[in-house]
């Protein structure tokens, strides 16, 4: 069984890193190249990097802040936000990036991932979906940073998105996003079961139980956080630790073993 991932998230806005709750409220955190810094010492397994105003703004992303944060880390780097057709993505990777994040772009144009994944390779292209339950209990897709509701199921499109070509999908419900209550569980496990690629669970850490929880066999492959980490509230070793004690496999410190 592959280890469980820790990915810590840049909301970049502007050049700088910002978070909010429920995609609204957005505050100043930090220059992204020292967090980055920060989170590749600290022993986080990838690191994921959102231009979060790139869609909505129809602007291309900000290539030189990738650049820099890329320049920084050894880890795993996947880069999203204002991506829209394969050679943004090619630029994307030219800058550094690993892996590259499409949401908006892909639910406007399916066949972007089937043609990214057949020229860069399935491992390159991760779908982000942007979920948020409707007053009937059914999970929609949200595009432009959650300022858009497609009314596309979520778990179809998942279904739909592996058969294209995408070789992760990171399921971010907005309704836990920056809340601290914990990560949907019950989404995450219903697309887990859907699908047979690798699941990222987005939204709503606030302490190392969340993490175990959906980290948990037949749930999410790696678990992604932002202001958990940013603020210093939980360390990636403590996690790790924590997750190790609780029988689930990671990628493990000799600091801590």
């Amino acid at each position: 069984m592959l280890a469980k991932r820790i990915i810590p998230c840049l909301d970049v806005d502007k050049g700088r890193v910002v978070k909010g709750k429920k995609f609204q409220n957005i505050r100043d955190v930090a220059d992204p190249v020292e967090l980055a810094k920060r989170y590749n010492e600290a022993g986080a397994d990838e690191l994921v990097f959102y231009d979060i105003t790139a869609s909505n703004e129809e602007r291309n992303i900000f290539l030189d802040v990738v650049e820099k944060v890329a320049s920084e880390v050894t880890i795993p780097f996947t880069v999203g936000g204002g991506i829209r057709t394969v050679e943004d993505i090619h630029k994307v990777l030219r800058s550094g990036a690993d892996k590259v994040s499409i949401n908006s772009a892909a639910v406007n144009n399916p066949d972007l991932i089937e043609e990214a994944a057949l020229k860069f390779g399935s491992q390159c292209i991760v779908l982000s979906i942007d979920a948020k339950q409707n007053d009937k209990n059914q999970w929609e897709v949200y595009t432009n940073g959650g300022r858009y509701n497609t009314s596309m199921d979520a778990i179809d499109w998942a279904i739909q998105g592996e058969k294209l070509g995408a070789g992760e999908i990171v399921v971010n419900v907005i309704d836990t996003d920056g809340e601290k209550s914990g990560y949907n569980l019950e989404l995450t496990k219903i697309i887990a079961e859907s699908v047979n690629i690798p699941i990222v669970a987005s939204g709503g850490a606030g302490q190392l139980e969340h993490f175990s929880q959906v980290l948990q066999p037949g749930y999410a492959d790696a678990a992604l956080a932002a202001s958990v980490f940013h603020y210093e509230e939980i360390s990636i070793p403590e996690l790790k630790k924590h997750l190790a004690d609780n029988g689930i496999d990671v990628r493990r410190d000799l600091s801590w073993k």
